[in-house]
């Protein structure tokens, strides 16, 4: 894991600078992006794209063909530069390095809220809120439902968690229990 991120620093750091020096909306950027790690993420492009056989215009071809929108320049050029370098396995790392870096921007933190029961607007409005107040800065939430958590929820915002979830505090009173 840590490899793929130290691979993947680089890429995200000059895409991003490449994006800010050109005055490029970074939420396209980052939408391209994100389409091009959901492909990467494909096992057969996967081991099609580390075949040594396979030329990387052959892999930039089955990209290019799977790709949903049209690829700007800048998105062609730096699938290519990914293709050239046989990094495609760290292009889901690379999204989310360029992701911290457009947040950390804008003062912005990605945050997933893990709940036992779905949740609606208001809910995560009010939750929301609070989540801001408590972490210090401006979130934007992703809402998974996690049914092992049983009540409550579960929240992981960069490498902080806040866990108030029954689960947890199940987990809690087995420590004290057993100790």
């Amino acid at each position: 894991m840590a490899e793929l991120a130290t691979i993947a620093r680089p890429y995200a750091e000059a895409l991003f600078q490449a994006t800010t020096a050109s005055d490029a909306d970074p939420g396209r950027t980052a939408a391209w992006l994100d389409e091009l790690a959901a492909i990467a993420a494909d096992p057969q492009l996967r081991q099609l794209a580390n075949d040594p056989k396979v030329t990387a215009d052959q892999v930039f071809a089955v990209f290019s063909g799977v790709v949903r929108s049209a690829l700007s320049d800048a998105a062609k050029n730096f699938l290519r530069t990914v293709i050239a370098n046989r990094r495609t396995d760290a292009l889901a790392e690379m999204a989310a390095q360029f992701h911290v870096l457009v947040n950390r921007r804008s003062g912005f933190s990605d945050a997933v809220v893990y709940s036992a029961f779905p949740m609606d607007g208001a809910a995560l409005s009010g939750v929301g809120t609070a989540l801001e107040k408590r972490f210090g800065r401006k979130l934007h939430l992703v809402v998974r439902q996690d049914m092992s958590l049983i009540g409550g929820i579960r929240v992981v915002v960069g490498d902080e968690v806040l866990d108030t979830s029954v689960k947890a505090r199940l987990e809690q009173m087995k420590a004290v229990l057993v100790a």
